[in-house]
């Protein structure tokens, strides 16, 4: 099959691993991120990883790229001017919007509500109407259209939006304004509602549909410019990308529907933590990726990822299918500093990033980080990437003196303070896609990964109750593995919205069956082998009069055997877990959607030699940190010369090109037959 390149572009680093699927070897490298202009880091990876496997990036077949372009330029506030066109009397649907206001009681006082993505004055509406029912009310007007649409090209939009109300039944009236604005405005892409998202509820249908449209332009230029940059490079592998559903989709489909990509980063590591855990027959997971800038938790079920039918971007929630991650500004570039007003240390959600970066990279950088108090309470060993990356010690602990002199407390106490805030911020991301769920977390292992997920995951290990503690092999890789083992994924949607009374099995199949046709034939078009392609169903349900649907993965054959008493039970007992509650109240079947997948890659981790248990061959020096209020003694070891079996009691370092792990007093870690370090309780 040949080789496979993943690429995960962070806010810091650039991963990337490369995988040979015949002999199932693998090199990685990290390489900075160049912000400014995110191809020109990827290039300098793929050449200094092909040179290490003995290859051109001609001998590459499949470039795999989890990316987040889109999401930057929805926080960044940089997504394209958008034009919306919509239906006669539904002009301010984006200003009326949904009467949901974040935080306490008192929100909506202190709340600034965000603006559009498509502003009033680019918002024009045209007549014509259809019916619920998908049949034609009202004609629409082309002489109308063309007057609205002229009034769009005069001001200047970058992208069009075409959202009509009951779309989702009958597209043709969208299809003929898509076709007008394609002849008015030639080379301005287009976004129709009924493509994008085919189902009810025009306010997030409308929203799905702008923030695709405001991230279109800007995706096409990045996919076009890496395309062409890889191609000068002698690259012509397949390039596809990483969608926020944990799937891959090819680089022409995320140029014309981006909103699918909106949380392409973060899904990487889940699905690298899902091939880990597969490896090492660890089945339930709770994913802690620390990058340079923020962290990011997931959580596995049974090998599953839990997906919700959400994206959420900043104050953006679309509707578009995404694995459930929870972001927070918690990373090694997060900087510590004391307000003014409380006098109380605080650590993010600022962040150094990769320029200037921590103090102790030597690169410009000023404050303090937790990358800095790490290395002052000696968690991080001078020297990173192998050796090619060296740490300024006494630069970190003059960063953090200012932090100490701050709260009059001494340097190590105030570099402990940092790392245990940052701590207790990933603690309660975790809760929220644990306990919050419904899940004890004391049923889930922790794997951490990202640069410093193995620095901190022994502490967090601690403050959830999830053992074992996973450091898994190439931890600093291991989202750009996720790309590179994940498999092709596409899916569409079709609202039903009938009392599950008043439907017959039958019914849901007949459509499911057509659905199923349409996305097997977007995945050939994408050239997956018909025998590789697979199919899920997934069933949105909700007690009649709900405002919100709890999403049910089914089969052909299960739905045919227990009928949709079998859907039903199956919902309540969900929303019985989710709410602690269930209702007299008839259920209603909402929507509908087809998940069609390409095959998975059975790639297997390589084992390791199997050793006595001692891991004398890998240490390296004897070392001191600072760990339960006093220095204690620890030993620095290399984690290439561990062997399956070996057993290293903590306090203990284990350095790799990619990352390092703490091994926390009172702990030990054991080597599993593929390489990862299981941390207990000692």
């Amino acid at each position: 099959m040949g080789y496979r390149l993943g690429v995960d572009v962070g806010g810091t680093f650039t991963d990337l691993l490369l995988f040979d699927t015949s002999s199932s070897a693998f090199w990685r490298h990290k390489t900075p991120s160049t912000p400014h202009d995110s191809s020109e880091g990827i290039l300098n990876g793929v050449s200094a990883i092909c040179e290490k496997a003995g290859i051109t990036p001609g001998d590459v077949d499949y470039f795999l790229h989890g990316t987040t372009v889109a999401t930057n330029a929805v926080l960044e506030g940089k997504g394209s001017r958008v034009g919306l066109v919509t239906t006669e009397g539904y002009r301010h649907i984006m200003q009326i919007a949904r009467s949901f206001v974040p935080g306490g009681l008192a929100g909506w006082i202190v709340w600034p509500k965000p603006q559009p993505l498509a502003a009033l004055e680019d918002t024009v509406t045209i007549r014509g109407r259809m019916s619920a029912g998908g049949t034609e009310i009202r004609p629409i007007d082309e002489a109308d259209i063309r007057s609205q649409l002229s009034v769009l090209k005069a001001n200047g939009v970058e992208a069009i939006t075409v959202s009509l109300i009951n779309a989702y039944t009958n597209g043709t009236h969208e299809a003929r304004v898509g076709e007008l604005a394609a002849e008015i405005m030639p080379g301005v892409p287009v976004s129709l509602s009924h493509e994008v998202l085919p189902e009810m509820q025009e306010y997030e249908r409308t929203l799905t549909t702008v923030a695709n449209a405001a991230v279109r332009p800007v995706v096409g230029k990045y996919v076009s410019n890496l395309r062409s940059r890889l191609a000068e490079a002698g690259m012509n592998g397949k390039l596809s990308l990483l969608r926020s559903d944990g799937g891959l989709m090819s680089a022409q489909k995320a140029e014309e529907h981006p909103v699918n990509i909106l949380m392409s980063g973060p899904a990487g590591g889940v699905t690298g933590a899902i091939w880990v855990g597969r490896n090492a027959g660890i089945r339930n997971i709770l994913t802690l990726d620390v990058g340079g800038t923020s962290t990011d938790v997931a959580l596995i079920e049974n090998l599953e990822a839990r997906r919700q039918r959400t994206t959420e971007v900043g104050h953006l929630s679309v509707r578009a299918s995404a694995l459930d991650v929870k972001t927070v500004g918690a990373g090694g570039g997060s900087i510590a500093y004391v307000p003014e007003l409380t006098r109380a240390l605080r650590v993010g959600p600022q962040s150094a990033g990769a320029v200037p970066g921590p103090v102790a990279y030597g690169k410009g950088g000023t404050l303090p980080t937790v990358t800095d108090a790490n290395v002052v309470l000696g968690y991080l060993p001078e020297n990173l990437l192998g050796g090619t990356f060296n740490l300024d010690r006494e630069g970190a602990k003059k960063a953090v003196q200012t932090i100490a002199d701050a709260l009059g407390i001494d340097l190590m106490a105030a570099a402990r303070g940092i790392i245990d805030i940052v701590n207790e911020n990933m603690f309660g991301a975790l809760r929220m896609i644990s306990v919050q769920q419904g899940y004890d977390p004391r049923d889930f292992a922790l794997m951490g990964f990202g640069g410093a997920g193995p620095l901190h995951v022994n502490a967090v290990a601690r403050l959830m109750g999830s053992w074992p503690a996973i450091s898994p092999v190439s931890p600093g890789v291991l989202c750009a593995l996720g790309d590179a083992t994940t498999r092709m994924r596409t899916e569409t949607a079709r609202s039903f919205s009938r009392l599950a009374s008043q439907t017959e099995a039958a019914d849901l199949i007949a459509i499911l069956d057509e659905m199923a046709a349409q996305t097997r034939a977007e995945l050939l078009a994408d050239g997956v082998p018909e025998d590789e392609i697979s199919t899920a169903f997934e069933v949105d349900v909700r007690y009649a009069g709900q405002a919100f649907e709890v999403p049910l993965t089914i089969t052909p054959d299960v739905l045919t055997a227990d009928g949709i008493a079998g859907i039903l039970a199956r919902f309540d007992a969900e929303h019985k877990r989710l709410f602690t509650f269930n209702m007299d109240t008839p259920h209603e079947i909402v929507n509908l959607r087809a998940v069609a997948m390409g095959r998975a890659l059975d790639l297997p981790a390589a084992e390791l030699e199997k050793g006595d248990g001692n891991p004398i061959a890998a240490r390296m020096r004897d070392h001191t940190l600072w760990m339960d209020g006093r220095e204690q003694a620890a030993v620095i070891y290399e984690r290439s010369k561990l062997r399956a079996g070996d057993v290293i009691p903590g306090p203990a370092i284990v350095c790799e090109m990619d990352s390092t792990t703490l091994i926390e007093s009172g702990c030990v870690g054991t080597v599993d037959h593929v390489g990862n370090i299981l941390i207990n309780l000692a």
